[in-house]
């Protein structure tokens, strides 16, 4: 099974990561991706992508931390994006939910970023919270240039994920899918299974049964089984099929085979 989005470098896991990744191990989580929001969390992914054989990194810089990039910022993403367990450019896209960032320098940054995917070749991992037409329109003027990608939580319904769909992209779903009447719940179940993954986004939305705590990776199971659910299949069969279209996604295809 696969994380596809968390945040192991978080204050929140220091002197635990070990045994964190261990106990995720231990639960059937083969694969960890760590996504970055900043430069300086980046090169965190990366350092954990050095330390654990199970995890793997994503560069970028999130609409929150946009105002707060350097001028030279996309040449540091570059030249990060150059290890061997650099899988995608991301956490980029638009929040205009909390506006950490002014929309303008969001909206430049983002498509800076999405510059450097189409240099690169690279998957991106979207980040959108009241932003979702916005994103959509900015990420298709760049779409038969990008290698694909994700839109990571998604927000919006079915109809909406049939959207990105046709640009190429899928959906991923976390805990929240779990919680009771989740509109996001209805968009997994209405969504095709093979353009789902699955993610933690730890330490964040944790899943039921533990909802309110510290999330995870090894959590990602819970998520997985609800998904199962929705779709009527064995968690056996949801794991299998999302498992594939995040390694098709992420190009991990030849490191852990069809």
């Amino acid at each position: 099974m696969i994380d596809s989005h968390c945040h192991l470098y978080f204050d929140t896991y220091d002197g635990r990561r070990e045994e964190i990744v261990r106990e995720a191990e231990q639960a059937g989580v083969h694969t960890i991706v760590n996504i970055g929001i900043d430069l300086e969390s980046s090169r965190k992914c990366i350092d954990l992508a050095e330390r654990f054989a199970a995890c793997y990194a994503t560069v970028g810089v999130h609409p929150h931390d946009a105002a707060r990039a350097p001028r030279d910022y996309i040449a540091s993403l570059r030249s990060m994006a150059s290890h061997k367990k650099v899988i995608a450019i991301g956490e980029i896209g638009l929040d205009f939910y909390r506006n950490l960032s002014p929309r303008p320098v969001q909206e430049k940054v983002f498509r800076e970023q999405l510059e450097l995917a189409c240099e690169l070749s690279m998957p991106i991992v979207i980040h959108t919270r009241e932003s979702f037409e916005p994103t959509l329109e900015i990420v298709r003027t760049y779409a038969d240039r990008l290698a694909g990608g994700v839109f990571h939580c998604f927000p919006g319904t079915a109809d909406d994920a049939m959207r990105v769909i046709e640009l190429g992209f899928v959906i991923s779903v976390g805990g929240v899918i779990t919680f009771p009447k989740a509109s996001m719940a209805k968009t997994a179940a209405e969504t095709p299974l093979d353009k789902i993954i699955i993610e933690t986004d730890a330490p964040f939305l944790t899943p039921v049964p533990y909802r309110g705590r510290t999330n995870y990776p090894g959590y990602v199971v819970h998520t997985c089984r609800k998904l199962a659910e929705l779709h009527g299949v064995s968690i056996d069969e949801a794991e299998k099929v999302t498992d594939r279209t995040c390694r098709k996604v992420y190009r991990l295809v030849e490191t852990f085979g069809e």
